[in-house]
């Protein structure tokens, strides 16, 4: 079965710079929009937990959303997320990224409920339905506490809608079934350590926060493994890229790593909202370090051919 829309390269879920009050740094925002549009990466996702959305409002969700669909012009596909942990806010979330002309959206199970599969599915059907667009699934089950099982993924197949999905959790046997089992929905890495694995059996696209801040390494990985084929040149990428995956994930202080490598690039993505802090300086001068390096050996890569 063709999918009735095809997920590929990298897809970065981009963070939402804040003003010293909390407030939306509108100004930044679009800098970031078109940083990321200039460097190469092939889709946006605004509205995921790299965006902060656990600390927004629907109402912020949705501005958020239409204030980029409409900086994009289009230039490449949207993705709106739709993850809440009351049904009827994802599917607020949905009809609004149906009106605002969105590409696709993007679906995670509800956090803590903890809902069987036949319920998880009902309710992915539910959102589906409001939308009437594109889906990526999240399976990000460390998080939500629920996994998308296989009466999940039967379920929910009833639908063409349900075209890709974002895999973290971090099961590589997890990638071996669906591309094995389900080819008509999209593979995708949603777990960065495991980026070669996932292009190895064909995921055409990775969600990647470090691409906010490093786009065109990240492509880099891309364009060698789905583009050239070429997992020798793809390995060695992926090297360069690992000690950055240990300092993203050390210490739960992802979105804040990834906002500090935004404004490490000139463009100020501010605060955290609350319940999280910013970095320390220590943990801001590993980031620099390692970033440093690795867009020096990914460069030479990229170089010699």
């Amino acid at each position: 079965m063709t999918p009735i829309f095809r997920f590929e390269g990298i897809y970065t879920p981009v963070v939402t710079p804040y003003a010293a009050d909390g407030s939306v740094n509108w100004d930044a925002l679009a800098v970031v929009i078109d940083y990321l549009v200039e460097q190469g990466v092939h889709g946006l996702i605004s509205g995921g937990s790299t965006g902060e959305n656990y600390a927004q409002t629907v109402d912020e969700r949705l501005q958020l959303a239409r204030f980029t669909h409409e900086r994009l012009k289009g230039r490449v596909p949207l993705v709106v997320g739709t993850g809440a942990m009351l049904t009827g806010d994802s599917i607020a979330l949905a009809s609004g990224a149906r009106e605002l002309g969105a590409d696709a959206i993007l679906l995670a199970s509800p956090p803590y409920s903890v809902p069987t599969d036949r319920e998880n599915a009902l309710n992915a059907l539910a959102i589906d339905k409001a939308a009437d667009l594109p889906v990526m699934l999240y399976n990000y089950p460390h998080r939500t506490g629920t996994m998308m099982g296989e009466e999940f993924l039967d379920r929910v197949g009833r639908s063409r809608n349900f075209c890709g999905i974002k895999e973290s959790s971090g099961d590589i046997n997890r990638v071996h079934l669906l591309a094995r089992d389900y080819p008509h929905i999209q593979l995708g890495c949603g777990m960065d350590d495991q980026a070669l694995e996932f292009f190895a059996w064909g995921a055409p696209f990775w969600v990647c926060g470090g691409s906010n801040f490093l786009p065109a390494e990240h492509v880099a990985l891309y364009q060698a493994c789905v583009i050239e084929g070429n997992f020798a040149k793809g390995r060695r990428i992926m090297s360069a890229l690992m000690p950055l995956m240990r300092v993203l994930e050390q210490g739960g202080k992802f979105i804040q790593t990834i906002k500090h490598g935004v404004t490490m690039n000139g463009i100020d993505a501010g605060v955290v909202r609350p319940p999280l802090r910013g970095l320390n300086k220590d943990d801001k001068r590993a980031l620099e370090q390692v970033t440093r390096v690795l867009k020096r050996k990914i460069a030479d890569i990229v170089a010699e051919d």
